[in-house]
C-alpha cells in the first residue's frame, strides 16, 4: 500500500450540522467541533481519566483498580472490576423506576395480509423484559447450562432472540447467535469451534410471506453435532417440526414455569460475554471473542453519543440489521438498553408486503433515528422515491449508515428523499473485531461529506500507514490502523492465539490493522476505500474499488455497481465492472451506455480509473447480510470457475445469470 493514489473522487459537498436537529433533539453531547477535538485530545492522552468517568455512569459489583492495562496485542479494561452486563441492560433500570418504559418494540412480518396497518406489534417494558430473561435464564439452567458454557443461538428476528441473549449474559454463559439465513454446515462449524451442548432455535422464522425452516436445520446440523443435549425450540410459524424426545423442548412449555427469581452474577470484567462468527474468502469461520465490561461500555458509550441518545424525549430508535450480525449485537440490544430509548426489532424483509414496509413502519411507530445499510438505501431508490412519499417521515431527526461505505449519490438520496434535507447523517465505520464505532460523525457538530466516514469517535487513535507504520499525507491511500486500544475492541479469536496475531497484529508491527484501504483528506475526514483485497493496483496506481463504484453510482443510470480487479497483459489488474441500471435505462443496456459510464469514470475519477469492462446485471450476488460478494465477481469476470465459500450467498440464481455471456 505504499504506492500513492493520484487520483481520487472528488467530493465538495459539505453539510453543516442541522438546526432542526439542534432544536428537536434535546441536550446535545457534543455542540460544536471544538468541543469534540478537545474531547478527543483528552481520550487519547489520558485514556484512563476520559474512560473512568465514562464507566462511572454504569453499575458495577466492585470497581476496577486500574481503567487499562496494555501488552500489546493485547488489553484488559477495567482490571479487577465485576458487573453484570444484563443488570446494566434491565435491572438498572427497574431499580430507577423505569420499569414501565418500553424497552423493546417488536413488529413482525405478516405472511398473508395486503397491508401492515394490522402488523402484529409487541412491546416489552423494561419490568416485562426483567422477568422473561429471568425465567429464561432459569430454564437454561435447568437445561444445565453453567457459567462459562457457550449457548449457540439460531433464531430469527423474534424478541425471544433478545431475551435468550440478556438471559445468557445474566447468568454468564457466553452467547454465540448464528445469523438465521446460514445453512446447517454454518452451525456445524460455529457450534462445534465453541464446543456448545446447548442450541435455542425457533421452528421457524418468516421471511417475505415463506418459512425459513430454522427447526430442520438445526437437526440436519445436529448430525453432526454429537455433543449437543439439548435444543429449546420456540414456536413461532407452527410449521410441522420433528421434536426428539430427550433433546428438544418447547420454549413455551418450560420458560413459563420457571421462577422469576434469577439473580444476575458477578462476572470479571475481562469475562467472556460472547462470540461472534465472521467468515472470509478462505478459512474456518473466526470467533471474535467480546468481553463483559470493556464491551458494554465502548457501545453504550458511543450509541449516546453518535446517536445523541437522550431517554424522555420520545425517542424511538430503529436499527434495520439483523441480531445475527454485530450491528444487531451492539445497536439493537447491547449498546440501547443501557441508554433507555426504545430499540425496534423488525422481523421480516423491507419489502414485504410492500416496498413501502420500512416507512409504513417509521410512520407508524414516530420513529426517530434510523440506521441501515447502503445496500438498503440503493435498494430503495431502485424501487423508487413514490414509497417513501406515501408516508409521513416527519418524525425522523437522524439517519445513519452502516455495514460498507456509502457511495455519494446514495447518500444525497438518503439525505433528501427520507430526511427532507433536515436530518444529519451519521456515517459510521466499525467492525465486528471494534464492538462499535471507531469512524463517524458526531449529528450536532461534524459538517458531513457524502461518502466520508468523517473523524474518528474519542479514543480511537486511527491512522493512514504504510507497510512500515509510517503515516501518510492527505489523499495518499494506505492502511487504515488504529495504534492504542479502545474498550470495545476483540480480546482474540476463540481457541486459535496464533490467527488473532496474524489476521490483526503482523501487517504492521505494534497496530491493529483494520483490513480496509483507506485515505484522510485535508480536512482529516477519513474515506473507506475497501478492504485490502479491494484495492486494484492498475498500473502501478492504487485504486480503491469504492471510488470507483461511486463514481458510477453518481451517473444517473446506475442505481448499484459492484467493481473488481481482472488479469490484464499490459496493466498487470484491469478494472471490471458490475452495473445495476434504473429502471427506465434498462432498455439501453448497449455499448453506447458502456462508452458513457466509461468516460463518467473517466472525468469523474482520471483516465487511469477507466474501466476496461462493464456488465449490465439486474442483480448482483450479496450475502443473507447486504454485502456484496466481490470474491465471486472476480472468479467471474475473469472466466474462471468459483470454488470459493458460498454459504452466505442469499441467491444462488443471481450467480447463475452473471455466469452466462453477457449479450
Amino acid at each position: 500500500m505504499s504506492e500513492s493514489i493520484t487520483s481520487v473522487l472528488q467530493e465538495n459537498r459539505v453539510f453543516e450540522p442541522s438546526e432542526h436537529f439542534r432544536s428537536g433533539i434535546g441536550p446535545n453531547y457534543v455542540p460544536d467541533l471544538q468541543t469534540y477535538h478537545a474531547r478527543f485530545k483528552r481520550s487519547i492522552d489520558d485514556p484512563s481519566g476520559f474512560w473512568g468517568e465514562v464507566a462511572d455512569g454504569f453499575n458495577w459489583f466492585k470497581k476496577w483498580t486500574s481503567v487499562v492495562e496494555w501488552k500489546l496485542p493485547d488489553a484488559r479494561w477495567f482490571v479487577g472490576a465485576t458487573t453484570n452486563v444484563c443488570d446494566n441492560c434491565i435491572d438498572r433500570q427497574v431499580r430507577d423506576g423505569h420499569g414501565d418504559d418500553v424497552a423493546i418494540l417488536w413488529e413482525g412480518e405478516p405472511s398473508t395480509l395486503a397491508t401492515t396497518d394490522d402488523a402484529e406489534v409487541r412491546r416489552l417494558t423494561y419490568s416485562q423484559l426483567q422477568l422473561e430473561v429471568s425465567r429464561t435464564a432459569n430454564a437454561l439452567k435447568s437445561l444445565g447450562v453453567r457459567r462459562g458454557d457457550v449457548v449457540t443461538i439460531y433464531m430469527g428476528m423474534v424478541p425471544e432472540l433478545a431475551i435468550a441473549m440478556l438471559a445468557c449474559a445474566r447468568i454468564g454463559a457466553p452467547h454465540s447467535v448464528i445469523f438465521g439465513g446460514f445453512a446447517p454446515p454454518a452451525i456445524v462449524d460455529r457450534a462445534q469451534d465453541a464446543k456448545s451442548k446447548i442450541i435455542v432455535t425457533c421452528d421457524g422464522a418468516w421471511r417475505r410471506g415463506h418459512i425459513v425452516p430454522l427447526k430442520a436445520n438445526v437437526d440436519e446440523a445436529c448430525e453432526k453435532l454429537p455433543d449437543v443435549a439439548s435444543v429449546l425450540v420456540v414456536s413461532r410459524t407452527n410449521c410441522p417440526v420433528n421434536m426428539r424426545a430427550g433433546r428438544d423442548h418447547w420454549w413455551h412449555e418450560i420458560v413459563p414455569t420457571q421462577s422469576t427469581d434469577c439473580p444476575c452474577e458477578e462476572m470479571d470484567s475481562e469475562d467472556l460475554l460472547f462470540l461472534l462468527y465472521t467468515s472470509g474468502s478462505t478459512g474456518k469461520p473466526k470467533g471474535i471473542c467480546h468481553t463483559t465490561g470493556g464491551y458494554m461500555v465502548y457501545t453504550a458509550f458511543t450509541a449516546k453519543m453518535t446517536f445523541n441518545l437522550v431517554p424522555d424525549r420520545g425517542q424511538v430508535f430503529f436499527c434495520t440489521a439483523d441480531i445475527g450480525w454485530i450491528t444487531g449485537h451492539s445497536y439493537i440490544v447491547y449498546g440501547m438498553l443501557p441508554n433507555r430509548v426504545p430499540t425496534v426489532m423488525y422481523e421480516g424483509a423491507p419489502n414485504f408486503p410492500a416496498e413501502d414496509r420500512i416507512w409504513a413502519m417509521i410512520e407508524r411507530h414516530k420513529i426517530t433515528h434510523f440506521y441501515t445499510a447502503p445496500t438498503a438505501i440503493r435498494a430503495f431508490m431502485k424501487w423508487g422515491d413514490e414509497h417513501p412519499h406515501k408516508h409521513d417521515l416527519s418524525s425522523l431527526l437522524l439517519l445513519g449508515t452502516v455495514g460498507e461505505p456509502i457511495n455519494p449519490e446514495a447518500w444525497i438520496w438518503y439525505h433528501e428523499k427520507i430526511g427532507s434535507s433536515r436530518c444529519p447523517i451519521v456515517d459510521t465505520m466499525w467492525q465486528t473485531e471494534t464492538g462499535g464505532h471507531i469512524l463517524t460523525p458526531l449529528p450536532g457538530c461534524t459538517p458531513t461529506v457524502p461518502g466520508s466516514c468523517t473523524l474518528p469517535f474519542f479514543g480511537v487513535d486511527a491512522a493512514i500507514v504504510d507497510e512500515n507504520g509510517a503515516e501518510l499525507p492527505a489523499n495518499q491511500g494506505g492502511l487504515l490502523v488504529i495504534r492504542r486500544p479502545w474498550p470495545g475492541m476483540l480480546r482474540g479469536i476463540h481457541g486459535d492465539r496464533a490467527r488473532f496475531i496474524e489476521t490483526y497484529w503482523s501487517k504492521v508491527k505494534g497496530m491493529y490493522v483494520a483490513g480496509d484501504g483507506a485515505r484522510r483528506d485535508e480536512r482529516g475526514y477519513f474515506w473507506i476505500m475497501g478492504r485490502i483485497d479491494d484495492v486494484i493496483n492498475v498500473s502501478g496506481h492504487r485504486l480503491g474499488t469504492m471510488e470507483i463504484e461511486s463514481a458510477l453510482v453518481s451517473h444517473e443510470s446506475v442505481v448499484e455497481a459492484a467493481v473488481v480487479g481482472i488479469p490484464h497483459e499490459i496493466k498487470g489488474t484491469g478494472i471490471a465492472a458490475f452495473v445495476t441500471l434504473a429502471p427506465q435505462y434498462k432498455g439501453v443496456a448497449d455499448n453506447a451506455l458502456r462508452k458513457r459510464l466509461m468516460d463518467h469514470v473517466s472525468k469523474e475519477i482520471g483516465p487511469i480509473a477507466r474501466p476496461d469492462m462493464i456488465r449490465f446485471t439486474a442483480s448482483l450476488p450479496k450475502t443473507r447480510s447486504g454485502k456484496i460478494m466481490r470474491r465471486l465477481l472476480r472468479d467471474i469476470a475473469a472466466g474462471k470457475e468459483s470454488t470459493q465459500d458460498t454459504t452466505t450467498l442469499e441467491d444462488f440464481a443471481v450467480l447463475a445469470k452473471l455466469r452466462e455471456v453477457d449479450e
